[in-house]
């Protein structure tokens, strides 16, 4: 049996649907799209006393504390997304919190959960209530 005209009709089909995909959509282009600046927000992280996620303790005793409050600040379904995703610093047992949060609640559930964790020495809550 003789497959070569098969696959040419199966190559063909392949490639007429993959000429397809590059149709142009019918969606609206959008040409006055602005683009997000956070320069002056950033401006803050330049400062060399501002702790930044790269002034994070590589010692053992450190990184435990920054995961303990990372998964306690994951495993509460009352935050927000950004709550969740603050900034999390931690060197010789001083913890840092820093990014923004959408409530004053938010901003103490995080700072109790840091303060709870076994072997902090202080925390220094630099987080931002930011409303919509």
């Amino acid at each position: 049996m003789n497959l070569q005209p098969y696959v040419a009709i199966i190559l063909a089909t392949a490639c007429t649907t993959m000429l397809a995909c590059d149709r142009p959509t019918n969606r609206p282009v959008t040409t006055d799209v602005t683009q997000p600046d956070n320069t002056g927000r950033n401006k803050a992280d330049r400062e060399e006393a501002s702790r930044t996620p790269l002034n994070q303790s590589n010692s053992s005793a450190d990184i435990d504390i920054t995961a303990t409050i990372r998964r306690a600040v994951m495993d509460d379904s009352t935050l927000s997304t950004n709550a969740k995703n603050c900034k999390i610093i931690t060197e010789k047992g001083v913890v840092t919190l820093r990014g923004p949060v959408g409530s004053q609640a938010e901003k103490d559930a995080i700072g109790a959960k840091a303060r709870a964790t076994v072997g902090v020495t202080s925390v220094d809550n630099q987080l931002e209530v930011t409303t919509p």
